[in-house]
């Protein structure tokens, strides 16, 4: 076997094998499930205890058969390893954000808080054939030891807690997930009070049972627990005990042996574009550093390679960086990244790096769905409206701040309703103008048509907006419409709340420049013949040669008195 042979088989296997944060993904959610259909039965509890023993009898079927305990023994030894594992290889603990913080606090309150109930229920019904039915566990940690209790109490929350946050992290990156979060938050919210409320409630019911002494006797007969089984109980939890401190100060060591690791060897240094300059270990990735180094950088998966928003554009070093991954290629291609992207997360550089981040440090997970890809900066051949109120400055001098707001919120809604009705992308309100896009997904000839639609749905409602207003507005609004074609740099363009999808390019001004020519024509609409031919419009209209400032060349125009008669058949055609 060759060289080249022997790579790509290892390449294939490696794609074929399961990679640590699937199995801990998958394992995590067995755990989810074992917890939920626990919390579920506790729930029963509201009824009566024996409704509490039915369920536990479902649950035990499930989770005591042989399938079901391997799958669940499974999962809890591959999750525990897989998370104690990451937070060793874990080369800093800075700038994680609080919500994961939150997690992994949780994640390792887990053991200490439930190790006992695990020992005096599975262990102790598997080691000693004790009889861990519900009856026997509300008496041990409820009139033996309340403590107890208390403990498991707090247990239960902070597992149902932790896995919850897991749950989240994973699926706000999934599109519907924006929709049914009320009703799993909801739900998230209520069950463990459910379960706990039908804990306490059982137990007091239990307290009630242990007054006949004929059913205290049955009870603690039907346990079957041998003589020390209380010293064995202590004596396993507290080796777990010393097992979980061992672990902790293991990964403590790891903090010390990291520290240690990186100042033995040559830092490398990442360069960001407002000029910042953060030294870091070579291996380190990007985002490890712009955490460390305190540079705003987005990840709302938390650094998984998941969600692409810590991506970023190579500005040099490109070269000294390693191909990237099956999975990071993958994340890449779903939100249409351009060439020169890379996951900041998923970049490990050996040598000085110089990187741009492209989302705000506040991107939020819509922003890791498949987007266009002119999203990114794209130049297109489109259509560009504009339209603007004549004399509105004057009709808002002798009105109620009220009034005026009324009245431009009813044309801006108008307005609005007529682009999107005719396939335009609404760009942003000027003032009292509006400026529209077609095309951002259409061919040139689609989108000259729908601007034109566009303008006649825009007079049409017009109309209807002063037919419905006449009391208060003295006179009608007047609107002027400028249309324009060409080639122009299209993307998500501006900062924070601000940014939005625009266009900026020739073509964009000489459609303003079109519409401002609508006052020296007394008209409602002018469009530029290349509109029209790509439209194929054969209306009636005023045509002109006119000079367009910031032009060097005439720009042949179509001039519409009222743009509502624009689909109007012409004369030739009546008379024909």
């Amino acid at each position: 076997m060759t060289a080249t042979e022997s790579d790509e088989l290892k390449t294939r296997e490696k794609r074929y094998l399961p990679r640590a944060g699937t199995l801990r993904l998958y394992s995590g959610l067995v755990l989810m499930a074992f917890l939920l259909l626990h919390l579920i039965n506790h729930s029963l509890g509201l009824i009566s205890l024996d409704a509490l023993e039915w369920g536990r009898s479902i649950f035990t079927s499930i989770w005591r058969d042989t399938l079901g305990t391997i799958v669940l023994l499974l999962a809890a030894v591959i999750h525990l390893l897989l998370v104690f594992a990451k937070l060793l290889a874990h080369r800093s603990y800075r700038r994680i954000p609080p919500k994961e913080i939150l997690q992994i606090v949780m994640g390792l309150a887990i053991p200490p808080l439930l190790i006992g109930h695990f020992i005096g229920t599975r262990a102790a019904h598997e080691a000693l054939g004790i009889h861990d039915s519900y009856a026997y566990v509300l008496y041990s940690i409820w009139v033996s030891e309340p403590l107890l209790g208390l403990l498991q109490a707090i247990g239960t929350v902070v597992a149902w807690l932790h896995g919850c946050l897991g749950l989240h992290f994973w699926l706000r990156l999934k599109p519907w997930y924006e929709r049914a979060f009320p009703y799993l938050y909801s739900t998230a919210l209520i069950l463990p009070v459910l379960a706990l409320t039908g804990f306490v409630n059982s137990a007091n019911e239990m307290e009630v049972l242990l007054q006949n002494p004929i059913w205290k006797q049955a009870f603690f007969e039907s346990i079957n627990a041998p003589s020390g089984a209380q010293e064995w109980y202590l004596n396993v939890r507290d080796t777990g005990y010393k097992i979980l401190i061992g672990l902790l100060i293991l990964l403590l060591l790891s903090r010390v042996f990291w520290v240690i690791h990186f100042k033995r060897r040559k830092l490398i240094e990442i360069t960001y574009p407002d000029g910042n300059k953060i030294q870091a270990a070579p291996g380190t990735s990007v985002l490890e550093v712009s955490q460390l180094g305190g540079i705003p950088h987005a990840a709302v998966c938390g650094g998984r390679g998941r969600c692409s928003t810590c991506r970023v554009r190579i500005i040099s070093g490109e070269g000294t960086l390693a191909p990237p991954s099956d999975r990071e290629l993958a994340v890449l291609k779903r939100v249409g990244a351009a060439e020169g992207t890379r996951l900041a997360c998923q970049i490990n550089p050996i040598a000085d790096l110089s990187v741009a981040p492209l989302l705000p440090a506040k991107a939020s997970p819509s922003q890791s769905f498949s987007r266009p890809g002119y999203l990114q900066g794209q130049e297109k051949n489109i259509a560009i409206l504009f339209a603007d109120l004549r004399s509105f400055t004057k009709f808002s001098e002798h009105k109620l701040p009220y009034d005026v707001v009324f009245v431009i919120n009813q044309y801006f809604r108008h307005m609005g309703e007529a682009i999107e009705k005719s396939g335009g992308h609404l760009d942003k309100f000027i003032g009292d103008g509006v400026m529209a896009l077609f095309g951002l997904e259409d061919n040139p000839e689609e989108a000259a048509k729908k601007a034109l639609a566009a303008a006649e749905a825009m007079a049409r409602e017009l109309a209807i907006m002063n037919k419905n207003l006449k009391s208060d507005l003295g006179e009608p609004l007047r609107i002027g419409i400028g249309v324009h074609m060409g080639s122009v740099i299209v993307g998500e363009m501006g900062y924070g709340k601000a940014t939005s999808i625009t266009a900026i390019g020739d073509a964009v001004n000489t459609s303003s420049r079109l519409e401002a020519m609508n006052k020296e024509y007394g008209s409602q609409l002018i469009f530029s013949d290349r509109v029209a031919k790509a439209a194929g419009f054969d209306g009636t209209s005023q045509t002109e040669e006119v000079m367009v400032r910031g032009r060097n060349e005439p720009l042949a125009i179509h001039i519409i008195e009222n743009a509502a008669d624009l689909s109007a058949p012409s004369s030739e055609a009546k008379a024909s």
